[in-house]
């Protein structure tokens, strides 16, 4: 935070309680509390932005305990209005409040960064940059389409959709035995997500597995469902209705039909039997993979979660095999 000099650059300082917080369990509450601590009463405005924006940093990759995440959502809440900021900062701490609750939101739903290495320079540098530009990953479809709207201005779909997808197909994909089922290298997978938060690919990946991992994990972690929850009690009661499903679809949000229809046309190509024969992927595999990146059930009932995971499984089946996606021909 800049009080007083250290051995470490800032962001080494950094690094260094990320990586203590991602691999020690039992020292996250003390590094969020000491954070809590810190910025509490801190009347230079320079400190007080950095330990902000060192919150935000330790929220991107490991969770406090649950019986610590109250307190903490509490102190987010109390600054996400502004009036109660009295110390100037150079960006307001209202916006690095809403951006913490939102990774407090997703890291608390999914757990700490996976992988076997430890938080990188760079992977920190983007979680440090994602809070002022917001990420691809974990955001809701009209954001997404706002952050590439300079970038790509008229494109209907979004760039990382389209680029992850067409990734997977030109590293021979559709010929790879257990597309979508088995997993990409994670660390390798983080590396990506990585460029793909810059807008580029590195030029050697080889293995379709890696794109299509980051492409399960960019569907799933959308803020929203990709089918929304107001239509969730639909899909399940539809699930073998070929008419019923496609009115479903035809009834969402332009972005969002326009995405499932992309997804959509997509896995129809490794449904087709010449494929499917070699990935070992029918269109049973692609619909129980795929499924859970499309559909969240709301429901803490352990017994109507499994028996709609079956239904959700059958909705995404019935769309590969009778959703007529070609109007989707030549839309980025």
């Amino acid at each position: 935070m800049g009080d007083r000099k250290g051995r470490l650059t800032q962001m080494q300082a950094a690094q260094e309680i990320i990586s203590k917080g991602w691999s020690i369990t039992n020292l996250r509450d003390e590094i969020y509390m000491q954070l809590c601590k810190q910025t509490t009463e801190n009347r230079k405005g320079d400190s007080l932005q950095k330990g902000w924006e060192m919150i935000a940093i330790c929220l991107y990759f490991f969770p406090p305990s649950t019986k610590f995440s109250g307190y903490l959502e509490g102190i987010i809440a109390k600054h996400q209005d502004e009036t109660n900021n009295i110390i100037p900062t150079e960006t307001p701490l209202s916006h690095f409040a809403v951006q913490c609750q939102k990774r407090l939101d997703k890291i608390m739903a999914s757990g700490p960064k996976k992988g076997q290495r430890k938080p990188n320079m760079d992977e920190i540098e983007q979680a440090k940059k994602s809070v002022f530009s917001p990420s691809m990953f974990g955001s809701s479809l009209d954001d997404v389409m706002l952050l590439q709207k300079d970038k790509f201005p008229d494109r209907k779909l979004p760039w990382i959709q389209t680029t992850l997808s067409e990734e997977v197909l030109r590293y021979n994909g559709a010929q790879t035995e257990g597309i979508f089922r088995v997993p990409g290298d994670i660390d390798e997978v983080n590396a990506l997500k990585l460029k793909c938060d810059q807008w580029s690919l590195p030029p050697d990946c080889v293995d379709p597995h890696i794109p299509a991992s980051l492409l399960k994990l960019w569907y799933r972690e959308l803020y929203e469902p990709l089918i929304p929850a107001e239509f969730y009690e639909l899909c399940i009661q539809h699930y073998q209705n070929p008419e019923a499903a496609i009115e479903v679809v035809s009834k969402l949000p332009d972005i969002n039909r326009l995405v499932l229809a992309y997804l959509i046309r997509f896995l129809q190509v490794f449904a087709a039997e010449e494929n499917s024969k070699v990935t070992k992927m029918d269109v049973n595999n692609l619909a129980m993979v795929m499924a859970p990146n499309c559909l969240r059930c709301e429901c803490i009932d352990p017994h109507t979660i499994f028996e709609n995971t079956r239904k959700e499984m059958g909705f995404i089946r019935t769309l590969i095999q009778n959703l007529d996606t070609s109007f989707m021909e030549g839309i980025v």
